[in-house]
């Protein structure tokens, strides 16, 4: 959104309303801010409700933690970089040997709850600010439910059971709480989307695009649904958004993934980034893949690529003959590079890649002299896999096909509602599901999906690539971090770990 693309002074509010409760604070600080001479005007409200969204461009969520989890622990890529101990900590979840110290499932659960904990003191603040437009009072409290469930479904996929808290502690016996049942936890993130639906607008215009609407709140409710196999409630959910948001489809893939279409016609809802802050930091204002999924030392980028992420060469080989997806998520030996370049090509092999493929969904190039400061947004969720949702959730019907192929025409480059040689079919269709499932894949290549839908699907531990790298059982679930454990002994650990 515009607002978190200018609203510096909520991003400093967010690390001031970050630490509390030491007995030495019980004197009222008359020179900051707290929770005591805080939540009194409208714009107060708005700019807790501002650092609620800051967690999910840092690195516990897009800017780090999702794509090693999404990816990284998938079939999609592997780790890359220097090789040797460069990127440790995406070398264990690429080989599911995964310690419960490791860096990227820590920040997961940390950033989750911090953006918890900012949802819950608005939800329990604004409702008490005096003089407050009852408008914006109710989109407040929409866009904390909304927040709330997106940090929630993030956990209780990852972790299982996860400590379910919906209002502000007010002693460490408050955060002192063991995990709850996963279908406790599910229970309400899907009142949270219900009463966000309630509450929230269906657009913005000018500063305020790109906060959560309504069909943000439906769209996410619709993936709920088909992540729990309740298939008719994600198909109504999901033909809400087609039928009542006025989204539609890019006619060419490529166009989701550019500055100037950020928060556009195809947009449900996005993480908002901003480059030129002089950021070198997963926990800035920038989205740090330009620099880190570039290719590495090629000098496309500002500090020349660091390369991770490599695009798995049995991904890449998945392609289909004219899918036009494949030229905009990735690099592949001979793609040309920038006008003006020191290497003309990609070459054959690079340090990391064998095959010399990277992410090219991301790359934006040298924006500013700065690093990890790209200004591109991060897609969380799009009409394409909306369509995907509403395909798989009413299975091989004629509205399924119909659904399903207007994403495979569109990756062609073909009118969408024309039929056409590469429409999936009864005849030609022997598995519907597998073939969502496929489509969802470079469809939504290195959009941070991919893990969980092998989880979801039960193929996470089937699958030959995987069953290589060393997967088990008990990696359906991350570990619960042994910080989190340490300061909290009633949490327990999930088995294996």
């Amino acid at each position: 959104m515009n607002t978190s693309k200018n609203v510096l002074v909520a991003m400093l509010l967010a690390g001031m309303l970050a630490g509390c409760g030491e007995s030495f604070l019980d004197e009222s600080p008359r020179d900051s801010v707290t929770t005591e001479n805080f939540y009194k005007t409208e714009t107060d409200a708005i700019l807790a409700v501002n650092a609620a969204y800051a967690e999910l461009s840092r690195g516990g969520q897009y800017n780090y933690a999702l794509w090693g989890i999404g990816d990284i622990m998938s079939d999609n890529s592997f780790t890359g970089g220097g090789g040797g101990g460069d990127g440790a900590e995406q070398q264990q979840l690429d080989n599911f040997n995964i310690p419960t110290s490791n860096p990227l499932t820590t920040r997961l659960w940390g950033g989750c709850y911090v953006g918890i904990g900012r949802a819950n003191l608005v939800l329990q603040k604004v409702p008490g600010i005096a003089n407050m437009n009852e408008g914006i009072r109710k989109r407040c409290l929409g866009e904390a439910q909304f927040l709330r469930a997106k940090y929630y479904f993030d956990l209780v996929r990852a972790y299982g059971d996860v400590p379910l808290v919906t209002v502000p502690p007010t002693s460490p016996a408050d955060v002192a709480i063991p995990r709850t049942p996963a279908e406790q936890v599910y229970a309400q993130i899907e009142k949270d989307l219900t009463d966000a639906i309630g509450n929230l607008p269906e657009s913005y215009s000018g500063v305020d695009l790109g906060r959560a609407t309504k069909w943000a709140a439906t769209g996410l409710l619709a993936k709920v649904h088909i992540t729990r196999g309740n298939k008719a409630a994600a198909a109504q959910r999901a033909l809400e958004v087609i039928n009542g948001s006025g989204k539609s489809l890019w006619a060419n893939y490529g166009d989701n993934f550019k500055v100037a279409n950020e928060n556009g016609k195809e947009s449900i809802f996005e993480v908002q980034y901003i480059n030129g802050k002089n950021e070198y930091t997963f926990d800035g204002l920038g989205f740090v893949g330009n620099e880190f999924f570039g290719p590495r030392g090629m000098g496309l980028v500002p500090q020349g690529g660091y390369g991770f992420n490599i695009p798995e060469k049995e991904f890449v080989d998945g392609y289909e003959d004219g899918d036009k997806r494949r030229d905009v998520t990735i690099w592949k030996p001979g793609d040309a590079y920038p006008a003006g370049s020191a290497v003309a090509a990609q070459p054959a092999q690079l340090v990391g890649s064998p095959f010399g493929f990277n992410v090219k969904k991301w790359f934006v190039g040298k924006v500013n002299t700065n690093v990890w400061d790209s200004p591109l947004n991060i897609p969380v969720l799009r009409l394409a896999e909306v369509y995907l949702i509403y395909a798989e959730a009413v299975g091989p019907t004629a509205d399924g096909f119909k659904y399903l192929n207007m994403v495979r025409r569109r990756a062609f480059g073909e009118a969408i509602d024309a039929p056409s040689s590469h429409d999936l079919t009864a005849a030609n269709t022997s598995n519907f599901t597998d073939a969502v499932i496929r489509e969802r894949r470079y469809e939504l290549a290195f959009e941070d999906d991919r893990w969980f839908d092998l989880k979801r699907t039960g193929k996470l531990l089937t699958l030959p690539a995987l069953q290589a790298k060393g997967v088990k059982a008990f990696n359906v679930l991350l570990p619960i971090p042994q910080s989190e454990r340490d300061a909290n002994p009633n949490l327990t650990q999930n088995p294996g770990y």
